[in-house]
């Protein structure tokens, strides 16, 4: 195995024809779970093409490349950040995250994050099953996403929060601003998401077919029809990275704002601009779920948000 220049890429070629996992394992020394986790975040590539199916057959003298993320900070520390919080007890706490707070410390946001506002305002009383970066964390948003997130304070809640985010068992809506009038005004958007052949930093819904990524699934419909846009609720049956950007983009609506995938209708460019809106139009909106301890359904909401009001406001009715 060789090393190239940037510190984060492994290269080298296959040792042995078997497993694709057991394979990258044997050349690599990472171990197969953690080989499988970055097959399945599309970091592999194998014979100049992104891998997907661990369970591949590949031959010896295979030519491979291992994208490895940047290592969590170490040294996310307390800071006296405001939180919105929305409900705490002895186990986990959901907050209503502002647009613009990333959730945990990483490349180019050493600080400043969610994390860091929990450090402090938990008294470290987080559970660690996440990592020392990512105390608590069992689910994010992205940065430019606001709205509710729950975070475990003890590792019994960590694994229950868990359990159910694995098993889509929670129930998860949000708020979306998208371009145009989707047709049908409700339904489905079903997909494998995973990273995009063209751009790493970017996800996509993979073509039928593919063993790459991972099943997506959401539901959408219409709540209120706008002049060039339209207000969504999008329920998730699954939580994927970027989903619902990736999904409503997808079938030709993408949010408005959103810097990564959206295109905003012509009409409403000046309309963002005067408004100084630059975010993906997009708010978690709801979160329910089991308290993994006492057994209750809790279930949660959040008002849309100042700027995201003001929005649909300025766009108008177009069904008036």
């Amino acid at each position: 195995m060789g090393a190239m220049s940037d510190p984060r890429i492994l290269a080298g070629t296959l040792p042995a024809a078997r497993r694709l996992d057991k394979a990258l394992a044997d050349a690599t020394g990472l171990s197969r779970a953690r080989v499988q986790a970055l097959l399945a975040d599309g970091q592999i590539d194998v014979g100049g093409k992104i891998a997907g199916s661990a369970k591949a057959s590949v031959e010896a003298g295979t030519p491979f490349t291992i994208h490895m993320p940047p290592p969590d900070d170490p040294q996310a520390r307390p800071q006296p950040i405001p939180l919105d919080v929305v409900f705490e007890d002895a186990d986990l706490i959901v907050v209503d995250k502002p647009a613009g707070m990333v959730v945990h410390p990483g490349a180019g946001n050493p600080d400043g994050t969610l994390v860091n506002a929990l450090l402090h305002h938990c008294a470290g009383a987080l559970s660690g099953i996440g990592g020392v970066a990512r105390p608590g964390i069992v689910h994010r948003i992205d940065k430019d996403t606001s709205g509710l997130l729950v975070v475990a304070k003890s590792d019994t809640a960590h694994e229950g929060l868990s359990r159910q985010f694995a098993d889509h068992s929670l129930e998860r809506a949000y708020l979306a601003v998208c371009g145009g009038h989707p047709l049908p005004a409700a339904g489905t958007v079903a997909g494998r998401i995973g990273r995009s052949d063209g751009n790493r930093k970017k996800m996509a819904v993979l073509p039928d077919g593919s063993k790459r990524g991972k099943r997506a699934v959401t539901h959408y419909r219409t709540i209120e029809t706008l002049d060039e846009c339209a207000l969504v609720e999008c329920r998730l049956e699954t939580g994927r990275t970027h989903q619902v950007r990736v999904h409503l983009a997808s079938i030709g609506h993408a949010l408005l704002g959103d810097p990564v995938y959206g295109r905003t209708p012509t009409a409403l460019r000046s309309l963002l601009k005067r408004l100084d809106f630059s975010r993906q139009a997009l708010h978690a909106a709801r979160l329910g779920f089991i308290h993994p301890v006492t057994g209750n359904r809790l279930s949660f909401s959040s008002q849309l948000p100042a700027d995201m009001r003001e929005l649909i406001d300025e766009t108008g009715h177009s069904n008036r």
